[in-house]
């Protein structure tokens, strides 16, 4: 008997989950005309006992949940709980501003070209585990364009993941802009978040760290192009700035990372030093809320920090930086002293325009055969016995030059 049962379970399992718009729709429409249908309506699923319903819902792609929460208010219930949360199996996605299709073959030396038609970015988002592409709903700016050289941040954990977008220069006058957008992954909304304080700052560090709630920014430099010292954390469930003291050095151009749940600024330049990117690192930590001392020597001189990144998570994982190196992917324990060696990166990804780690071991490169050259996503899987690639080709549509990129789990 019990064998006979399963095949029924599982058949009405697909029946449920696949069809998923025609069950929203039966939902919204179920008549409720007796007591039986009342309590029937206080189902997750009418006809289905609650554990097989939550089943359903897990499998409910996490692009369809926005759909989901208006189905019904038990629905909603359910897929805002953290319960819900717990039981979905989640996956990485790559969140990129991607130069709109006009510009897909317009290649990374377009940011420093004149052009009678403004540069159009958009964010996209890719699913590494799938390969497929989609493009967001456009964050609430002018035209739906994004800003230049904005920042993305990936905060909060399950229903409350969050992409916040920050700064960046307005596409049609370049003037530096200090707003904030906040994506929210479960409604599928955008809301206007509280202005980045002054001074207004261009090619910042950024980073979620800390509690899942904060997103940190520092250095970068103010309109008369004086590199910057000081910092400043957005609370992003409060929708407010917090102040920070100021870092030991001014850094324009750093990377941000969050690494064993510090705030990690690396490299930058100060003023007199114009270019000549610094090999130092400054650590905020949001427990003690303070900069610990420089640490000299974390990258080589001169070497452009936007290469570098951190893997997500808890533990020992988390604290693991990369970096592409003379073409070559390399790493770092967050305790350790010494770069190794992890993969070459493969001939048609030498120019890289983005880096980021997905966790499991995996850092995706995005890059190009020469500058200009159409992009590619290449997945690196870290094995102690056999790191190996895998690249993922974009349509013509999603192939355009990427000026940031953060990894959100969902």
């Amino acid at each position: 008997m019990h064998g006979a049962a399963n095949p029924r379970r599982n058949g009405v399992l697909l029946d449920v989950v696949q069809p998923f718009e025609t069950i929203c729709r039966r939902k919204r429409q179920q008549p409720q005309e007796s007591e039986h249908q009342a309590s029937a309506m206080d189902d997750l699923i009418p006809g289905l006992p609650d554990d097989l319903a939550r089943e359903c819902l897990v499998r409910v792609g996490f692009d369809q949940l926005p759909a989901a929460r208006h189905v019904s208010r038990q629905w909603k219930a359910e897929v805002e709980s953290p319960f819900h949360h717990r039981l979905r199996r989640t996956r990485p996605l790559l969140v990129l501003a991607q130069a709109a299709p006009p510009l897909a073959a317009s290649g990374p030396a377009h940011k420093y070209a004149a052009s009678a038609t403004p540069a159009s970015y958009r964010l996209v988002l890719h699913d590494v585990s799938t390969g497929t592409w989609a493009a967001m709903p456009p964050p609430p700016f002018p035209g739906g364009r994004l800003p230049l050289f904005c920042q993305l941040a990936a905060v909060g954990e399950g229903p409350r993941r969050k992409l916040v977008v920050m700064g960046g220069w307005d596409p049609e006058t370049w003037a530096p802009t200090a707003a904030v957008h906040v994506y929210d992954f479960l409604s599928g909304t955008w809301r206007r978040g509280a202005e980045m304080p002054p001074p207004r700052r261009s090619f910042f560090a950024c980073a979620a760290a800390g509690e899942s709630r904060w997103a940190f920014v520092a250095g970068g430099h103010d309109a008369e192009k004086n590199a910057l010292r000081s910092a400043a954390a957005y609370d992003v469930e409060a929708d407010a700035w917090v102040a920070m003291p100021e870092m030991a050095r001014e850094r324009d151009e750093a990377r941000g990372v969050c690494v064993g749940g510090g705030f990690v600024v690396v490299g930058g330049y100060p003023t007199a030093a114009q270019g000549r990117f610094a090999g130092s690192v400054e650590v905020f930590d949001p427990v003690s809320w303070a900069w610990e001392p420089v640490q000299e020597g974390v990258i080589e001189e001169g070497a452009c920090p936007r290469m570098c990144c951190a893997a997500p998570g808890d533990g020992e994982a988390g604290r693991k930086m990369y970096m592409v190196r003379d073409g070559h992917v390399v790493s770092r324990d967050g305790n350790g002293d010494a770069w190794r060696p992890v993969a070459r990166v493969p001939d048609d990804a030498r120019a890289v325009t983005a880096v980021v780690a997905i966790g499991d071991g995996r850092v995706v490169v995005i890059g190009s055969a020469c500058h200009g050259a159409e992009q590619g996503v290449h997945v690196l899987s870290e094995d102690a016995t056999a790191p190996s690639w895998a690249r993922q080709p974009a349509a013509p549509d999603f192939a355009g030059h990427v000026q940031a990129a953060c990894c959100v789990q969902v």
